[in-house]
């Protein structure tokens, strides 16, 4: 599987970066490729390193403003013009998708995903991995939604929480019928 991961670029405290390193190592394991935003700092850097170190591949998709930032000897690299592109690309190239800690890049990341799952536009499993309950309040945000009638779908339709990295990956795995 192609797993475009959404997640910061700041160096973290190992409550994320140890769940981070944990999902990239049993999606390197099990031969899959890491979709990523190309960047070798911060979490991107333990992901991409977790994800090469077990045997996965690495395909990047960087931005030209980010382009100095990019991680080298990956297994492939685009460069997008512009923000708008690199999200595109992201989630053309990706069979699956995972959302980790991160910071407004993140979230706007995750809601272009779930924007297009709302409104039929990709049918693309999506899982938030909610590392040291990092996104606890998102997650009953949505939940609100739900219940008050803003999601035209049942929130299980467009995304899986998972509190632990094996359960995010396993869910993909179902999903996608990979064994």
């Amino acid at each position: 599987m192609n797993i475009c991961v959404f997640l910061s670029a700041a160096d973290l405290d190992d409550r994320y970066t140890r769940p981070a390193r944990e999902f990239a190592h049993l999606l390197g394991k099990g031969g899959h490729t890491l979709v990523w935003g190309g960047s070798d700092v911060g979490l991107m850097k333990v992901v991409a390193d977790g994800v090469e170190e077990a045997g996965g591949r690495l395909l990047g998709v960087s931005v030209e403003f980010l382009a100095a930032k990019a991680r080298s000897g990956v297994d492939e690299m685009v460069v997008a013009k512009d923000l708008a592109e690199r999200k595109r690309l992201l989630l053309e190239k990706a069979d699956a998708v995972v959302i980790m800690v991160g910071g407004t890049g993140t979230l706007d990341e995750a809601t272009e995903i779930l924007e297009l799952k709302k409104h039929g536009h990709t049918d693309k499993p999506v899982v938030l991995l909610n590392s040291a309950g990092f996104y606890d309040g998102l997650k009953e945000q949505f939940r609100r939604m739900e219940d008050e009638g803003f999601l035209p779908r049942p929130l299980a339709e467009l995304m899986f929480f998972a509190e632990e990295p094996a359960g995010a990956l396993a869910y993909l795995e179902e999903s996608l019928g990979v064994v």
